[in-house]
């Protein structure tokens, strides 16, 4: 009988060491992006996100981030290492892979999203709730948002009318944008955003689009002499970008750091993610005046003319998803409905 209990005590101390291992479990996110530390995102989203849940999680779960692409691979990789486990996490654009997620796109579609990168990233994350989850289900959501508007960075002298767009080699981020931009009259030439500078300073391109957030902490300004905005209430295009984490590691965390998780996930997560480039761009913008660029606004009729050929551009890419068994209407129609529900709030 002593030695029975000798050893039941010994099974419950077991027990209990057991217990207060996984209770005390720490956990080490490696989150890989490809802009520069300083970016808006990192700075305002993807830092404080870290922080969130290392503080949430009773600092049983470390956030590491790794920007410029330091854990290796490029851009066009990302989705790929958070789907096999390179890394734990990681920021990636749907675009860099043209054709693997086409439903994304429909918020890249020209004059698609508000102003508003806040209000327009909540409404992505609802889109993606109903068309993206099955496409992107081997990977962790958990964030989807947007950009703020975009505006054309080059050489020389603004664009001012739509004859100025002629012959332009202009950056373009997407297979949409870029089809803008040659329905513009200009000669896309799609590239990540690490690779602008360099191409701009030794000619590849006379310019590119991107919105202000990004232009300082890549030295663009440096680079461009002349900035055009495109006045109006929706942006010129957009760019659809995922926060995602790999769905082992998730599925590995004990119930209550899964909770952190989820609790650090979805609509408000997106509409966080999207603010940090609202608040990016106000400072970039400021920096950008204050360099003596000339900033220079389109005229509304121009920008109604550019509107025009762009609803030409989203009736063809609605009728080319149906084309390919995909509900392009709805598609085109859910996206339109909720940037007004969010902008509108």
């Amino acid at each position: 009988m002593k030695f029975t209990m000798k050893t039941a005590f010994a099974g419950a101390v077991a027990l209990s060491l057991t217990a207060g291992a996984s209770f005390a479990q720490e956990v080490t996110l490696r989150c890989q992006h490809f802009l520069p530390p300083k970016g808006s995102t990192p700075l305002y989203f993807m830092t404080p996100w870290a922080e969130k849940v290392e503080k949430e999680s009773g600092g049983r779960i470390k956030v590491e981030l790794y920007p410029a692409m330091q854990l290796g691979g490029k851009p066009q990789a990302l989705y790929d290492q958070i789907r096999d486990g390179v890394i734990d996490c990681g920021w990636a654009l749907p675009a860099y892979t043209p054709g693997r997620f086409p439903e994304a796109e429909a918020f890249e579609l020209p004059f698609m999203t508000s102003r508003d990168a806040e209000a327009s990233s909540k409404a992505a994350w609802e889109f993606s709730e109903k068309y993206l989850m099955e496409r992107m289900g081997d990977v962790k959501l958990l964030a989807t948002h947007v950009h703020g508007p975009g505006i054309v960075h080059k050489k020389g002298e603004p664009v001012m009318a739509l004859d100025d767009f002629q012959g332009l080699k202009l950056r373009g981020p997407s297979r949409q944008a870029n089809a803008l931009l040659e329905a513009l009259g200009a000669s896309p030439v799609g590239m990540p955003m690490p690779t602008f500078p360099e191409s701009l300073s030794k000619g590849v391109v006379d310019g590119g689009v991107t919105p202000w957030e990004i232009v300082p902490p890549l030295k663009l300004h440096e680079l461009a002499d002349s900035h055009t905005e495109f006045p109006g209430d929706r942006s010129l295009y957009n760019t659809f970008f995922i926060w995602a984490m790999n769905k082992d590691t998730y599925a590995n965390l004990p119930d209550d750091l899964k909770a952190v998780i989820d609790a650090n996930s979805g609509l408000e997560t997106s509409g966080w993610a999207g603010a940090s480039f609202d608040k990016g761009d106000v400072i970039g913008r400021e920096i950008v005046a204050g360099s003596g660029n000339n900033i220079h606004q389109l005229d509304p009729a121009v920008v109604a003319e550019i509107r025009a050929l762009g609803d030409q551009q989203t009736e063809a890419w609605a009728a080319d998803m149906t084309s390919k068994g995909l509900d392009g209407e709805g598609m085109v129609a859910l996206a339109k409905e909720l940037v007004a529900k969010y902008s509108d709030n």
